[in-house]
């Protein structure tokens, strides 16, 4: 990746990968993308974590990509371009774009495709992270 996005424009860059098939550990739309691919597509090919499974007892060691991909952490409400780590169940973590408070992009594994989630995060936050921008 060359230069950090706007949260705008990672966020519209997320929301055009939709309906991208689902592959765990992918990283080309074409091909299949997982939650991972989808932020690693949307930021332009940033570096992503590799060899993972769908349950992890451990990811703290991949959270430190975040900053190195421009990433500050976030509080408050959520905001369009922001990246939420949720946990959907035990050791199992999610990554999802926020193109709003209450409309995000993620790759859903069951539904093998790359879909819009409406409405509050049926699972718990973990972490959230906002790309820092020059006015930020």
């Amino acid at each position: 990746m060359s230069e950090v996005p706007s949260p705008h424009a990672f966020a519209e860059a997320a929301e055009a990968l939709l309906g991208a098939p689902f592959r765990l550990g992918g990283r080309d739309p074409a091909t299949g993308i997982d939650c991972v691919g989808l932020v690693a597509c949307a930021l332009g090919g940033a570096e992503a974590p590799q060899g993972y499974g769908l349950r992890n007892g451990a990811i703290d060691r991949h959270l430190a990509l975040a900053a190195r991909a421009g990433f500050a952490p976030a509080s408050g409400p959520v905001e369009r371009g922001d990246l939420v780590l949720t946990v959907p169940g035990p050791a199992q973590h999610h990554l999802l774009v926020a193109l709003g408070s209450s409309r995000f992009v993620h790759a859903h594994a069951g539904l093998r495709r790359v879909v819009l989630q409406s409405g509050p995060l049926p699972w718990p936050e973990r972490a959230r992270w906002r790309l820092a921008t020059e006015s930020t």
